[in-house]
């Protein structure tokens, strides 16, 4: 899907047929999307489905929400994505079932090689598994899988995989600073 070797300074690092299938999303997104009112979830994640995305039931999508390309992601069933998340999805993101992504969340599956001449671009999944929880502001490197029942506090940067769950992160880079009840799991 990316173009390897351009110049990403000079040339475009996707097909055109990628390039026309965003423009088609974002006009979407800006005409049917965007403007809707907050309680019709079903309506966007029927815009959402149209694209390529593979959604559950009872996931609440609010209209501030901007994904990349819909084709690369999969949302499980009870999931909420809050005002003002982005989810650039340049390689896949899936979202596990009971997980909640807080206000202006950010999760980024692409970046690009600064030692590489050309400042290739790279991309990588990001995994969130069951009920997880990001707060408000958080940030999701490319290559991540966060652990079943983590909660990321506020602002919190995780930048590499969290093997643990149930636990509580915080910080830049995020690091463990307590656990959390299992007894908030659902089946």
């Amino acid at each position: 899907m990316i173009i390897q070797g351009t110049d990403s300074y000079t040339a475009p690092s996707f097909s055109l047929r990628q390039r026309l299938a965003r423009q088609l999303w974002d006009i979407t997104w800006m005409l049917l999307f965007r403007p809707t009112p907050r309680p019709l979830h079903a309506w966007r994640r029927s815009l959402l489905r149209v694209f390529g995305a593979r959604i559950g039931e009872h996931v609440h999508v609010h209209p501030s929400v901007k994904v990349w390309a819909p084709w690369h992601l999969t949302i499980d069933s009870f999931v909420g994505i809050g005002e003002g998340a982005v989810l650039y999805s340049m390689a896949h993101i899936h979202i596990e079932s009971y997980a909640v992504v807080s206000q202006g969340s950010y999760l980024c599956a692409g970046t690009h090689d600064f030692n590489s001449p050309n400042m290739q671009l790279t991309t990588a999944p990001i995994k969130l598994k069951r009920h997880v929880w990001l707060c408000a502001q958080s940030f999701v490197c490319p290559g991540v899988v966060i652990a079943e029942g983590s909660v990321v506090a506020a602002r919190g940067v995780v930048s590499k995989s969290l093997q643990e769950g149930w636990g509580i992160w915080a910080g830049v880079p995020a690091r463990r600073v307590g656990e959390r009840d299992q007894q908030v799991a659902r089946p």
